[in-house]
């Protein structure tokens, strides 16, 4: 690869990483032998990602574990998660204890999600936020699916002056990443699965406070062990704790860093 001498750490940054990156890419292509049609398949594979608007999916689902995983390492509180494509600025606000906005006929089992937000020792940070957002019974995100209403099961909820949060939401569904455009398509092409465990999405956000951006799944659920996603550690994975009448609990407390 023909290169200019950087001018900048800038540019230093940016042609150490993109020629390490193309290098490895190159040095694949050798060890596959990868011919003219599989690389001229592939080519017209990533216009199509482009021209489908899928390059937020392929990169938050293939990619964006590895560069949160670095993150997390630089971390002293809570574990973080891939933030995902799903979230939507601007959910409502509500305080705890608050029932996140769902239909009437909200399908689900009741999930009464509790915990506490406080700083790296554990002191809590009254007025914090958790920002949450999740699937519905059906695998479904409000405003990526014309079925559930705008802000289903999406809301800011402040804590109380301990710190604590109390949620009453639905246990959510496994669903399935798009698969009808290119990446289901290349997903398919692999003989790989389309699926991502039942989870809940949240930033919590705390002023002082580097904000955590993080997900929560469920032990023994579906797709644990093969998120497509590659997203779900062992610190982030809940015990759904059984209240009766088709009602579940589930507990997590949050430990934000300093901004």
């Amino acid at each position: 690869m023909t290169t200019t001498a950087p001018v900048n750490p800038t540019q230093q940054r940016t042609a150490e990483v993109v020629a390490d990156i193309f290098g490895v890419i190159n040095e694949r292509l050798v060890r596959h032998s990868v011919t003219y049609p599989e690389y001229q398949a592939a080519k017209a594979w990533l216009i199509r990602i482009g021209e489908a608007g899928e390059w937020p999916l392929l990169l938050d689902v293939f990619f964006e574990h590895t560069i949160e995983k670095l993150a997390s390492e630089r971390r002293e509180g809570s574990s973080g998660c891939i933030e995902g494509p799903y979230y939507v600025p601007g959910a409502p606000e509500l305080s705890s204890p608050a029932t996140l906005p769902q239909r009437p006929d909200e399908p689900g089992d009741v999930l009464v999600f509790t915990g506490t937000v406080g700083d790296l020792d554990g002191n809590p940070l009254a007025g914090s936020v958790v920002d949450i957002w999740q699937a519905d019974a059906h695998g479904f995100y409000s405003q990526f699916h014309p079925d559930p209403p705008q802000w289903n099961l999406r809301a800011n909820v402040t804590t109380d002056e301990r710190g604590g949060f109390e949620i009453t939401t639905v246990v959510p569904a496994p669903y399935e990443i798009p698969k009808e455009g290119p990446t289901g398509q290349m997903i398919r092409a692999a003989g790989w699965h389309h699926w991502r465990p039942a989870h809940l999405h949240m930033m919590v956000r705390a002023p002082g406070r580097r904000t955590l951006t993080s997900q929560l799944f469920f032990a023994g659920g579906k797709y644990v062990d093969e998120d497509i996603a590659s997203a779900v550690k062992p610190e982030l994975t809940l015990e759904l704790g059984r209240l009766g009448d088709g009602r579940y609990s589930a507990e997590y407390d949050f430990r934000l860093d300093p901004a």
